[in-house]
């Protein structure tokens, strides 16, 4: 198993909307992954104010004739066991993306990666047995890199358990791609078949009528 660096030149003859402009959907970018983490957030984080403490009503002390500051309940936020003040509730996090943003941000993101020279071209990816070793033998094989995504159409479900034990080398489908994989990464190993997928994925779809048309 052999691997070519996929180049600009190649990735325009595949159909690959190269952006060459280093401002262009650095915002589109931006959005997309905040997105992503937003909504990987649970927002389960919960504290009691002084209205839903467990405790008592009752005055702890008498108003007047001790010295003292006059209180009112000790479920105060200033006593100790007391309510929270401005603490988190449980809210939602999450953010909408628009599909064109988010089809630019992979465009974007791939392209970064294509200029930089992170991008690899094999025609298969899939180990022989169901074991670690032979699994990090074949990425060795083909890159240096720790941090290494392998896109493919599919993958045998042998690679999938060889795979699960070595975290460094994320295993994605070109369906599942995103712009946050392809950044948190340092090297993309991707299929042929796969490039062709990502290349309909990056693409508008009047453009790529246009394109079938032509």
């Amino acid at each position: 198993m052999s691997a070519t660096v996929l180049t600009v030149e190649a990735a325009k003859a595949a159909h690959l909307d190269v952006i060459d402009d280093a401002s262009k959907g650095m915002q589109a970018l931006h959005e997309t992954i905040v997105a992503y983490r937003a909504n990987r957030r649970a927002g389960t984080a919960s504290t009691k104010t002084k209205a839903t403490v467990s405790g008592s009503g009752k005055k702890p002390y008498r108003q007047k004739g001790t010295g003292r500051a006059r209180a009112g309940y000790m479920s105060s936020p200033i006593r100790r066991g007391g309510g929270v003040v401005f603490g988190p509730h449980p809210r939602d996090y999450s953010k909408k993306t628009n599909k064109n943003v988010k089809r630019l941000a992979l465009r974007k993101a791939l392209s970064a990666q294509i200029i930089d020279g992170n991008v690899l071209i094999v025609e298969d990816f899939n180990v022989g047995a169901p074991k670690t070793n032979e699994f990090i033998k074949a990425v060795k094989a083909l890159t240096d890199a720790r941090k290494v995504l392998i896109v493919s159409g599919t993958f045998s479900e042998q690679t999938y358990l060889a795979g699960r034990n070595h975290s460094p080398v994320q295993l994605v489908t070109d369906m599942d791609c995103n712009a946050e994989d392809l950044l948190n990464t340092e090297k993309i190993i991707v299929t042929k078949g796969a490039l062709e997928t990502l290349a309909k994925r990056t693409i508008r779809p009047e453009r790529r009528e246009q394109a079938a048309k032509a």
